[in-house]
């Protein structure tokens, strides 16, 4: 009786590469990706290779699947992926921080007011009259850390 991995061509390799590559997209992480590209090599070497054994097949998926996983750590190790720009998602106040603003409202006992954009923000930093340059070091909620650039003249 003929086993069904005797009847193995390098197509059904290709096919299995297939699923795997689609498992991963639907998967968190990044596993079945090398399984898939193994799959994928032994169904490259079996077009050249028909009459490779079915053990043999096995064998080469298993070093083909350990090599892709050297190959990526390696590469990972040496080429970092580069790192993303931190998202001002849901912290609006960030995106605004070494920008420089004119006071609209005078800072009085350490608070006062700037025009960013459409809105108007709270700051808090030195006393200072309107119209004074202030640039924003930091944010603390809602309310801007400012240090005074230019103060207006009185």
């Amino acid at each position: 009786m003929e086993s069904i991995f005797t009847q193995l061509e390098f197509w059904h390799w290709l096919s299995i590469a297939a699923v795997f590559i689609f498992l991963e997209i639907l998967s968190p992480g990044v596993f079945f990706l090398w399984i898939g590209l193994a799959a994928a090599g032994v169904g490259l070497v079996m077009s050249f290779m028909p009459d490779l054994s079915w053990q043999a097949q096995f064998i080469l998926l298993a070093l083909f699947s350990i090599g892709s996983i050297v190959l990526w750590r390696f590469f990972s190790k040496f080429f970092p992926a580069k790192e993303q720009e931190v998202s001002h998602l849901n912290r609006r106040a960030e995106q605004y921080i070494g920008r420089t603003f004119t006071l609209v409202e005078p800072i009085i006992n350490g608070t006062g007011k700037i025009k960013v954009d459409d809105s108007t923000w709270r700051v808090k930093g030195e006393d200072a009259p309107i119209g004074t340059q202030v640039k924003t070091i930091g944010v603390d909620g809602i309310v801007f850390d400012i240090e005074i650039i230019k103060k207006s003249p009185e």
